[in-house]
């Protein structure tokens, strides 16, 4: 219990006293986590509505493929990126090792099936009649689909918190492809992972909550889309 009560008495002490190296933390969690995010719900909205929607020969296939993909180890994804992304890799002249956008790429990857796998759910469950509904009035193909996505918007809206969440809390992806560098790729996460192995469980401990902080506020956001919703 003792390190509990320390590590929130050193989580406050941060925060008040806007220790750097904690907000730089924070910085590339936040980044990272967002060029991710946006990535994801650009790429997997439409795709997610394309499998839900339609109906073609591959496709109970292709859900095989996505919902597998779920269940994807982050340190898996973290060692594809790397070896994509190291100097004698394929895409290494690009420069992207142990930077913040190598590591929102391999991010993307690790979200990107939470966000088509459950807006295609969300669409398939939607209500069949509002499709005859809109091509009845004559609705072209983009007015059916932004109809629907909005029909199922808090669907989406749940994909994006789950999405968040798993992002937000990954390590091996921070680590292997972003390489814990301190000031410019030590996420919140992998600094928890270092702090714990130096034995500063405190530290550890306070790093945890203030992730927890930031997990928070950004379910109390979506929570707020999901009302106004």
């Amino acid at each position: 219990m003792d390190f509990f009560q320390e590590g929130f008495a050193q989580a406050v002490t941060l925060l008040v006293n806007r220790d750097p190296a904690t907000y730089s933390a924070i910085s590339a969690t936040i980044r990272a986590s967002s060029l991710a995010m946006a990535a994801s719900l650009l790429l997997g909205i439409p795709f997610g509505y394309l499998l839900g929607y339609f109906d073609f020969r591959l496709k109970k296939f292709i859900r095989i493929v996505v919902n597998t993909l779920l269940s994807l180890p982050t340190v898996f994804i973290g060692l594809i990126i790397y070896a994509l992304l190291t100097r004698n890799g394929p895409l290494g002249e690009a420069g992207l090792l142990f930077t913040i956008t190598g590591i929102a790429i391999g991010q993307t990857i690790l979200s990107l099936p939470i966000v088509i796998a459950l807006t295609a759910t969300a669409v398939e469950a939607a209500d069949r009649n509002l499709r005859i509904t809109l091509m009845s009035l004559g609705a072209s193909s983009f007015q059916i689909a932004k109809s629907t996505l909005w029909e199922v918007r808090l669907g989406i809206l749940a994909a994006a918190v789950t999405a968040t969440g798993r992002v937000l809390t990954e390590v091996g992806i921070s680590l292997m492809v972003g390489g814990n560098i301190k000031w410019q790729t030590r996420t919140i996460t992998t600094a928890i992972a270092l702090e714990t192995n130096k034995g500063e469980f405190g530290m550890g401990i306070a790093l945890g909550l203030v992730l927890l902080l930031i997990a928070f506020a950004v379910n109390i956001f979506l929570a707020g889309l999901r009302r106004r919703a």
